[in-house]
């Protein structure tokens, strides 16, 4: 970071990194509930066209800036306008926020990892999920309980981010991707063709071919396709524009930013036939109807699938340790990811190394990650989740979109985006992000302003008060400590 520039050895490492900061738990347990609960197969219709116009739209703009100013956004936006500054330090510190919560998810992951050997959640995967793993009191006095196992899941999660951030760019980020990615897609490949065969299964998968026209009549439905492309792709956080400036010259950003997202979009496409394939043999052996199986988050991979887990047979005890580590790689290569522009902008403005910027990021993020590891952890993480992801990111993104939009020069995105690629960007992509793109981005803001006012108990309201309040603390306290390099003020 301080010192020699960073840059990708070659284009696939990037690519790889780039599919991996996309490819997370979203992809993996979101993606299937919503397009079940808007359509089924008429989802893709929405999807699809959220792809190109939110989708890919955007991550153009950020591979673009990124590629331009190869600088960390901190930086980018005070050369931008010198008083833009502090809404990097706001989108750093949503994204920071984001992956302390996020890292707990993994390290529940890393405990099932373990349990999954031996089917330990027993007969009652949801009692063992809350009271034995999670030991969750619904209520803010459990935050004096510490929870030793999910405590020291954190941890280790942690010091894994720590090993892969501190070390060079290829040697770190690089190799993981290059290991990481292609065992995540071996997995899902094993996972998928043996769900097909399971007695059930067309139950399951044959939902995503059934199609509900009127779905599309639905304005929820729409917003529901642009959400999930915004969490999948990681829109706004800085992950693309942060491994764009490594990018050496003569990349084609077009190109690659196509093939990234139709890569990311696949790989969930074909995840959830196996996941609605898994679902279609439980509803047959269990009885259940299958719109009750069908969940989100946790309780679809903590809860049913062990329930299926437990009623598979001895290929149980090959499938669900594949499932975890599934999630756990994709968990992996998406903190690091989330974690890698953050460490960027605080070396560049104070000099720090690449291993020191590390080490500081993981201790603090920790000591915040350690408030999930008590008996209210599931409780403050759900409400750090729904104020976080469906308002301040939203709103962060539609600041972004604002300022590459209309302040800075859009032209000058366009000649680099199109200097080197095949497919060529133009009036239309100018449009979009201008108007369309904003537009979209409101209502779905508005849609997540109302969704995080509808929990209005004291905890929620507290907790909310003081994510907002570092919302607004931090951003200007890291614009007004003033830069140790002496190259950051010049524009």
């Amino acid at each position: 970071m301080s010192g020699a520039k960073s840059e990708w050895n070659n284009n696939i490492t990037f690519i790889l990194a780039m599919i991996g900061s996309a490819v997370g738990l979203g992809n993996i347990w979101r993606f299937p509930n919503v397009l079940y609960s808007n359509g089924g197969g008429t989802f893709m219709i929405p999807y699809i066209v959220s792809l190109f116009l939110l989708g890919i739209s955007f991550v153009l703009v950020e591979y673009a800036v990124g590629y331009k100013f190869k600088t960390s956004l901190s930086k980018i936006l005070y050369k931008v306008h010198n008083r833009l500054e502090p809404v990097a330090w706001l989108v750093l510190t949503i994204v920071f926020l984001i992956t302390t919560y996020y890292i707990c998810v993994v390290g529940w992951d890393l405990i099932y990892v373990v349990l999954s050997f031996t089917k330990a959640w027993g007969s009652n995967p949801d009692m063992f999920f809350s009271q034995s793993v999670l030991h969750d009191i619904d209520s803010i006095s459990g935050i004096t309980t510490i929870v030793p196992a999910v405590l020291a899941s954190i941890v280790i999660i942690w010091i894994t981010a720590w090993a892969i951030l501190r070390t060079n760019l290829n040697d770190g980020i690089g190799r993981v991707s290059r290991i990481l990615l292609p065992l995540l897609f071996i997995i899902v490949v094993i996972i998928v063709a043996y769900a097909v065969t399971l007695p059930g299964a067309s139950t399951g998968y044959l939902q995503i071919l059934h199609p509900d026209w009127s779905a599309l009549m639905k304005a929820d439905v729409w917003l529901a396709a642009f959400g999930q492309i915004v969490f999948s792709l990681s829109l706004g956080m800085a992950i693309a524009l942060t491994y764009a400036s490594y990018l050496p010259e003569g990349s084609k950003l077009v190109d690659n930013a196509f093939f990234v997202a139709f890569s990311n979009s696949g790989f969930e496409i074909f995840n959830s036939i196996g996941i609605f394939s898994i679902l279609g043999f439980m509803a047959m052996t269990s009885g259940l109807p299958f719109n009750e199986l069908v969940t989100e988050g946790t309780g679809l991979a903590f809860v049913v699938f062990p329930q299926v887990l437990n009623v598979m047979g001895p290929s149980a005890q090959i499938i669900g340790p594949l499932f975890f580590l599934c999630i756990l790689f994709a968990g992996i290569t998406s903190i690091i990811a989330l974690l890698e522009g953050v460490c960027y902008s605080i070396s560049e403005k104070f000099a720090f190394s690449r291993k020191k910027t590390a080490t500081i990021v993981c201790i603090v993020g920790a000591c915040i990650s350690s408030v999930f590891a008590t008996g209210c952890g599931s409780l403050i993480l759900a409400i750090f989740d729904t104020f976080l992801n469906n308002f301040a990111l939203l709103f962060a993104v539609l600041l972004e979109c604002i300022i590459f939009g209309w302040i800075y020069d859009f032209d000058e995105l366009i000649s680099t985006l199109n200097e080197y690629s095949t497919i060529k960007v133009g009036k239309l992509w100018k449009i979009i992000i201008k108007f369309i793109l904003p537009i979209c981005i409101t209502f779905l803001w508005l849609q997540g302003i109302y969704y995080t006012l509808s929990e209005a108990d004291p905890t929620s309201i507290a907790i909310r008060g003081i994510l907002l309040a570092l919302l607004i603390i931090l951003p200007i306290i890291f614009t007004k400590l003033p830069a140790k390099d002496e190259d950051y003020y010049k524009t």
